[in-house]
């Protein structure tokens, strides 16, 4: 019998209803009966984080009939969850009982809120992680109805995090000790811990959260912490696309990826792994593989220190919508040193992200992508901080242009192989989408090129040709 360290995490999809949680604990029983070391990952039922947060919204406005409303029909949800899962079980009120308190904790938030006028950030981690805190009694108890032995684990208890509430950041020394010594011992009895992803805790116990779609970081986290094997993703799809199917219809589900494809993927849109999920893989040296958790028996996608799919150069085309692009030119920037330093310095005391940079070698522009929600406070801080060169026309204008799309092609043999660019542009050309601003490493795996809205889906379908 295999006794290889494994790490599995069940999206929101996965633990959606009764009938796909039943379906995630078949799925983890049979691992847990082949590999004996697993740990279960669990997201929110799908659509939970989203009520939580539109119950904190509500509470903060003093509509307590939206809260009492949106309150009473999670609990409806679950506790029916559990009645169809565990029917026959001693445990059902057990879980029941858990999800009741979880319920209880968010109407005190929400009380609070509502006294307050307002929701602090600290405040939302600890109201946004009930989902999670009540999926895993679910998932937990769905496992031993399938005749695995499993018990629920708090991640607050296990991934210590910094301070930096709803995006916190890992304390991974701390975490291995923590999870050598909340774990193991529950491996070693051959017990599945199932824990709650997405959360974690500062030194001081407070609960975080690591940003939306968390969960898959909080696997890639243990897996590391554990030293696993292994770390699969259970989603709703077959593994990562080339493309978006819902723009192009003949997309495949690619083999293998290198890390650095599935972090380009991740990060310029494809939705199928969060970003952050690599880089403790890839610090780890663990395989990371996305399965689906409704077609059991699909291999999914690898990813793993180099590719293993030879089937193409490029392996995938993704767009990023609703981004502006901020442009900042004039002639009086040529030579002048520190331009960029203070464009970019004023950018992040906004907390704004760039997610792409390109500037004209002449240095007379400076051009980079941010999100369109973000864009008048970027602007204004930008004016700001230039308004003296603005003043004396150094600087003859800082504009935006909205509705702007980064489309990005992906392959790790980009940098080696020559004519990528050409075949990229010339089959832009061929289809007469115009491109505002190029973004291409010297070491990168990726070419990402500015479109307009209007242009984006012919830009991707004509570059999914490539593929």
């Amino acid at each position: 019998m295999p006794t290889s360290r494994l790490v599995i995490k069940f999206g929101g999809t996965s633990v959606g209803t009764a009938s796909a949680i039943a379906q995630a604990a078949d799925i983890a029983a049979g691992l847990h009966r082949d590999h004996r070391a697993l740990v279960v990952v669990t997201s929110a039922m799908s659509g939970v984080t989203d009520a939580l947060l539109e119950a904190a919204g509500a509470a903060v406005r003093g509509n307590q009939a939206a809260v009492r409303e949106l309150v009473g029909g999670l609990r409806a949800r679950h506790q029916g969850a559990a009645s169809e899962l565990m029917a026959a079980s001693d445990g059902r009120q057990l879980v029941i009982d858990a999800i009741d308190q979880r319920l209880s904790e968010l109407l005190l938030l929400c009380e609070a809120f509502t006294v307050l006028g307002d929701a602090s950030p600290r405040a939302l981690d600890a109201l946004s992680s009930l989902g999670e805190r009540m999926s895993v009694h679910l998932l937990a108890g769905a496992l031993r109805t399938a005749g695995a032995p499993a018990v629920p684990v708090d991640a607050a208890e296990v991934i210590r995090t910094d301070d930096a509430f709803q995006n916190a950041v890992p304390d991974m020394a701390e975490t291995r000790r923590l999870a050598a010594e909340m774990l193991e011992p529950l491996l070693g009895d051959a017990i599945v811990p199932v824990v709650t992803g997405f959360i974690g805790a500062t030194a001081d116990g407070i609960v975080t959260t690591l940003g939306r779609g968390g969960s898959d970081y909080s696997a890639a986290i243990l897996g590391a912490a554990l030293h696993a094997d292994e770390v699969w993703i259970y989603t709703d799809v077959d593994g990562v696309m080339t493309a978006d199917p819902r723009v192009v219809p003949e997309v495949r589900t690619l083999d293998a990826l290198s890390y650095r494809e599935m972090s380009e993927l991740a990060y310029f849109g494809a939705k199928v792994l969060h970003p952050k999920t690599v880089l403790p893989a890839l610090e780890a040296g663990i395989p990371i593989r996305i399965r689906n958790t409704f077609k059991p028996a699909h291999p999914g996608t690898l990813v793993l220190g180099r590719s293993e799919d030879s089937s193409g150069v490029l392996k995938g085309v993704t767009a990023v919508r609703r981004q502006s692009l901020v442009t900042i030119e004039g002639r009086g920037m040529l030579g002048v040193p520190g331009i960029a330093a203070r464009a970019f310095g004023s950018v992040a005391r906004t907390g704004t992200s760039v997610s792409m940079i390109s500037q004209a070698s002449s240095e007379q522009s400076i051009c980079f992508l941010v999100g369109q929600d973000a864009c008048a406070g970027v602007l204004d801080a930008l004016r700001r901080e230039f308004e003296h060169e603005l003043a004396r026309h150094d600087i003859e204008s800082i504009w935006s242009l909205d509705e702007a799309v980064i489309v990005t092609v992906v392959g790790a043999a980009i940098k080696q192989t020559p004519g990528i660019a050409g075949r990229v542009f010339g089959a832009l050309g061929h289809q007469r989408v115009n491109v505002i601003a190029i973004a291409m490493g010297s070491s990168e795996c990726s070419i990402s090129l500015v479109v307009e809205a209007r242009d984006a889906e012919k830009a991707v379908q004509c570059l999914h040709g490539l593929i």
